[in-house]
């Protein structure tokens, strides 16, 4: 790998080593924040996928056996290093996706050193549950170990953050690692393996860039006891299908449309401007955001008014401008998409603000409000991903789970409310991995992040993330030999 900041050639990692495809293809690497063509990354092969599976095969006994103690140290010097190196990597996350550097510095390089760390410490929690006699004469007890070599493809939307939750509870666990990065966002992922690679032995951790292609080849491969993926249903869908044919362990971390359910007692400023906040942060590309607002009919006029001015006062703009919110949206076909959304919203919305691009060069999008929305309609049902808040409302509390809970997907949701029993209530009912009161969006390496229906299945983040990555075995011993 060459210095940031040049044009230069992303090459994978396999086997400690950094190496072209075999077959010598690439793909263009593009700016979004410029729309050019900033490097080359391989375009992975089978051959290459071969490679990567049996490096991590191979580095998996050994790995397996180290002591919960030395993989702790390990995590812990990659904690120090990404700490150490965070400018390098905030230059290159910024490259992959257009991010304000500031924000990246800010709001991800501390969340992502923190999990690192909170899993170098589960790595220590490797246990089963206590022995004991069940059965006269004999004594049984559960050993929980690592599942062996882990297939895992991470998003575009976080490329950075999205590869610390797959690695770190992996190896923590005792597994060794073969991830991709998406085809639009290699570089900090590639650099990662630079910096990791330096501190576990070769084959522990390896990067191979490429299409859906290759992370269809990963996860069909024979060698991995498990695929995880962060991406859309489609492809949660496939990675499923794919990895039932040999009886693969699937992890899935797919799309969201998160409710966000305003009620009357609800301070309207501070919700407003906690609303927008969460919805327009990192593009609105975020499983998470609060996309879409419903909001008790007494108050309704009020909020829109303040939401539509929150939007108009957040800025998208270039990466070293400090005022920004939020950057462009990660490639051309991501603008299109979020593009057509507003192109063919019904005679019945109304755009509040925004809903065009902003300027011609990058993959800009303008913060857009827009009201007046039904409950069938194609942007409140299909996940946008992009700066784009949708508003309806309710009559009561009933009508209003009804139409949180009303699509497939069920990732996170927000309640905005004095009433505490009101709450409860819905915090009990809401159909979503995640609920969240009188705010939207933090997260916490302790707690637990995953959803539910085409939202996926499987947790990131928290003891049950470090769970995902180990089996359980029974083991019986006779009190007579």
């Amino acid at each position: 790998m060459t210095e940031l900041g040049q044009a230069r050639k992303l090459r994978n990692y396999i086997a400690g080593e950094f190496k072209d495809a075999a077959d010598g293809r690439t793909t263009e690497i593009i700016n979004p924040a410029t729309g050019e063509v900033y490097a080359t990354a391989p375009l992975s092969g089978q051959a290459d996928v071969d490679a990567a599976m049996e490096a991590a095969a191979a580095a998996f006994p050994a790995w397996r056996d180290t002591t919960p103690a030395e993989r702790q140290r390990a995590l812990l010097k990659i904690a120090d290093a990404f700490e150490e190196r965070a400018e390098e990597l905030i230059a290159a996350e910024s490259e992959n996706t257009g991010k304000p550097l500031g924000l990246t510095r800010s709001e991800e390089i501390p969340p992502m050193v923190d999990q690192i760390r909170f899993f170098a410490g589960a790595a220590r929690m490797l246990e089963g549950r206590s022995a004991g006699e069940y059965m006269e004469g004999l004594t049984s007890f559960v050993r929980r170990e690592p599942i062996g070599v882990c297939a895992q493809v991470a998003p575009w939307n976080y490329p950075m953050m999205m590869g610390v939750w797959k690695f770190a509870p992996a190896l923590a666990a005792g597994n060794t690692v073969v991830l991709k990065p998406s085809d639009t966002t290699p570089a900090s992922t590639v650099l990662m393996a630079e910096i990791i690679g330096s501190i576990v032995p070769k084959g522990v951790f390896n990067v191979i860039c490429g299409d859906r292609d290759t992370g269809r080849a990963m996860v069909e491969h024979p060698t991995p006891a498990m695929a995880s993926i962060t991406g859309s249903v489609r492809a949660g869908m496939q990675v499923a299908e794919s990895a039932a044919k040999d009886l693969k362990r699937v992890h899935l971390e797919l799309g969201g449309k998160a409710p966000v359910l305003v009620f009357q007692d609800a301070d309207i400023a501070a919700a407003a401007a906690g609303i927008s906040e969460a919805g327009f942060f990192n593009a609105g590309q975020d499983c998470t955001a609060a996309t879409r607002v419903l909001v008790h009919e007494s108050v309704h006029d009020d909020f829109v008014t303040a939401l539509a001015k929150a939007a108009a006062d957040t800025k998208t703009g270039q990466p070293d401008d400090e005022d920004v919110l939020y950057g462009p949206l990660n490639n051309a076909d991501q603008l299109a998409k979020v593009s057509g959304f507003i192109d063919r919203l019904p005679a019945h919305a109304k755009v509040e603000a925004g809903g065009h691009r902003v300027g011609d060069k990058g993959y800009f999008y303008a913060p857009t409000v827009v009201s007046g929305l039904k409950q069938d309609d194609e942007i409140i049902q299909n996940e946008v991903f992009g700066p784009v808040i949708t508003v309806q409302f309710f009559t009561d509390e009933d009508q209003a789970l009804a139409y949180a809970n009303g699509v497939e997907y069920a990732l996170a949701s927000s309640v905005w409310t004095k009433d505490h029993g009101r709450a409860m209530r819905l915090s009990r009912h809401l159909d979503f991995g995640c609920v969240w009161i009188n705010t939207h969006i933090p997260l916490v390496a302790e707690m637990p992040h995953g959803g539910f229906k085409k939202s996926g299945y499987g947790k990131d983040l928290s003891a049950y993330g470090f769970d995902d990555y180990t089996r359980v075995k029974h083991v019986m011993t006779s009190l007579e030999s």
